[in-house]
């Protein structure tokens, strides 16, 4: 799994950038790429359409919300969206756009944090993106599905998209995988298999001068949530290999999951 530095909305753990996270003004200034795929019609619309689906006429609730890249086209759908965010500079981008003023923002880590809102009763959450690795302890991941919990009206749904772990491309012996080389810059993930910890690397250099920035994730696997999930008082209702409903197979590199709250 890559995790390009375009690749993750929040930092909820740890402090590299003050209050914001890993994710402060420096990150959120160059977030918004639209030479990125992740900013494409392709991957945005499918997305939007999925949750769009699943809020009906009720409420969405993002973990992670950033700039908006998924929040901002959702409320254009007429879904009321609310977000919780650990970066004030993201959110600040957010509401700098066209309608950013209109989605509620609860700033704080999203693993423990109740949004701020006269009604908590969301018909959806969502975390995109592999955001649910920017917490990066196992006790972390299942006290966020403990909240989503919280927050779903009975029968809601607690969505997910995040990549599969690529442990095949580690060959015994290494704990590295390079994903981008160039004379000026590369990127690199290393991953702990004892404890799930991976993090993100990229050395730049600019004028001569040289940069240095990692990031720390924790991968997780879709039994390892499914079971999370059921620590919640949640149980699994479908799983795809992308927003498109594709069959989820052995070969997919991510997954999007869908667990419900019971309605009664």
């Amino acid at each position: 799994m890559t995790f390009p530095d375009d690749h993750h909305l929040d930092g909820e753990d740890g402090n590299d950038d003050g209050d914001d996270g890993y994710f402060g003004e420096p990150v959120a200034a160059e977030y918004d790429d639209p030479s990125s795929e992740m900013f494409t019609p392709a991957a945005i619309e499918p997305a939007v359409d999925f949750l769009a689906g699943l809020a009906g006429k009720g409420r969405a609730l993002e973990l992670g919300v950033g700039t908006g890249r998924i929040a901002l086209p959702l409320a254009r759908r007429g879904v009321e969206v609310h977000g919780i965010d650990m970066s004030r500079a993201m959110v600040a981008r957010m509401r700098a756009k066209e309608g950013g003023d209109a989605i509620g923002v609860t700033i704080g880590d999203f693993s423990s944090t109740r949004a701020e809102s006269t009604d908590r009763d969301f018909s959806v959450a969502y975390l995109v993106f592999n955001t649910i690795m920017n917490l990066t302890s196992q006790d972390a991941q299942i006290d966020c599905f403990r909240n989503v919990a919280a927050h779903l009206a009975p029968g809601g749904a607690f969505v997910i998209e995040v990549g599969i772990p690529e442990l095949r491309r580690l060959p015994p012996g290494q704990s590295v995988v390079p994903y981008h080389t160039s004379p000026t810059r590369w990127a690199f993930d290393v991953y702990d298999t004892a404890t799930q910890s991976t993090s993100s690397n990229y050395v730049e250099v600019v004028d001569g001068r040289g940069s240095y920035r990692s990031i720390p994730f924790r991968y997780v696997w879709p039994s390892e949530l499914d079971l999370m999930a059921r620590l919640a008082g949640m149980r699994l209702r479908e799983r795809w290999a992308g927003w498109g409903r594709e069959p989820f197979t052995s070969e997919s590199t991510k997954h999007v999951s869908v667990w419900e709250k019971p309605s009664v």
